[in-house]
């Protein structure tokens, strides 16, 4: 072999060898850069911070959640609520204006349809609660055509009854029909005072030679204190607004003042210790009046009046 061949030998394997280990560096090189990446998609994610303390998630199939594909929630804060009431809610009733649980009212009726046929026992004395005495009871006047005063109580009484039962309101009645006898006028009044009664109403009419119209009676002096003589007032009033807007009757033009009157004699008012009064709803004597009080019509536009003012009492306790 020449010189010159040795030479030219020599020159390619030397470049043989530098080409084999440009390649060896050029893979090498691409299998570093890639590995970072691999080991990338694997790692866990870091935790939200470091003073969090959530639980690590669970890897337990049984209790792992679900995979899920609802949208992250917003994590808005609660609107707090209210503690749940132990208190019942009412039930709904029929009338349009609540009255308070407990409340009574003694309805009563004056006189009875039987008290004419039992002189010996109305005529009996009993305590008038003003240091004196007076008759059990009486028979009550009537309109000059003859309808008895008992029996237009009685049917006031029942209509007044009707109209605060569908309010809700709990009545006791001192007597229980138009033909018995009795009771006595100071039973009556033991007949509230044993019930509490919120109200005590006794349904009259009057029998006056003249005049006409309405008024409501209370008792100079009483049993009751001055907070039950302060309710009596106000009865009174409430029951007289309802009457004067409502019944078709003035004010009473022979007696009182401005259809209001205060006695001393009568049992009923006297021995009271419940606010108490008496509405003497017109003069039966009088033809204007005597006509509105033998119809329907009027005796239900009186018990209207009557119910209303009680109401309205009742509305203000």
């Amino acid at each position: 072999m020449s010189n010159s061949a040795g030479r030219l030998r020599c020159c390619a394997v030397l470049a043989a060898g530098l080409l084999l280990s440009a390649c060896a560096q050029i893979h090498g090189s691409a299998h570093h850069a890639s590995a970072p990446r691999a080991a990338a998609a694997k790692a866990p994610p870091p935790p939200a911070t470091a003073t969090s303390t959530d639980p690590p998630p669970s890897t337990d199939p049984a209790t792992a959640d679900p995979p899920t594909t609802r949208a992250r929630p917003t994590h808005r804060p609660k609107r707090p609520t209210a503690p749940a009431s132990t208190t019942p809610k009412p039930s709904p009733t029929r009338h349009s204006t609540p009255v308070p649980a407990g409340r009574v009212v003694v309805l009563d009726p004056g006189h009875n349809g039987g008290n004419s046929s039992h002189p010996d026992i109305i005529n009996a004395p009993v305590p008038d609660g003003n240091g004196s005495t007076k008759p059990c009871n009486s028979t009550g006047t009537a309109t000059n055509t003859g309808y008895a005063e008992h029996a237009f109580n009685w049917d006031v009484t029942m209509r007044v009854r009707s109209i605060l039962r569908s309010q809700g309101i709990t009545v006791v009645l001192t007597r229980q029909n138009d033909t018995g006898v009795g009771p006595c006028v100071d039973k009556r009044a033991q007949i509230g005072n044993a019930e509490h009664a919120t109200a005590v109403v006794s349904i009259h009419g009057d029998g006056s030679w003249s005049g006409h119209g309405f008024h409501v009676i209370t008792a100079r002096k009483d049993l009751g204190t001055p907070a039950v003589d302060e309710a009596s007032s106000q009865l009174a009033h409430d029951v007289h607004a309802q009457m004067l807007a409502g019944s078709g009757m003035t004010t009473a033009t022979y007696i009182g003042s401005d259809g209001y009157d205060q006695r001393s004699d009568l049992a009923g008012l006297n021995l009271s210790d419940r606010p108490t009064i008496l509405v003497e709803c017109g003069n039966m004597r009088d033809a204007g009046d005597a006509a509105l009080m033998s119809s329907v019509d009027g005796r239900s536009r009186i018990a209207t009046a009557i119910a209303d003012g009680i109401s309205a009492f009742l509305d203000g306790r």
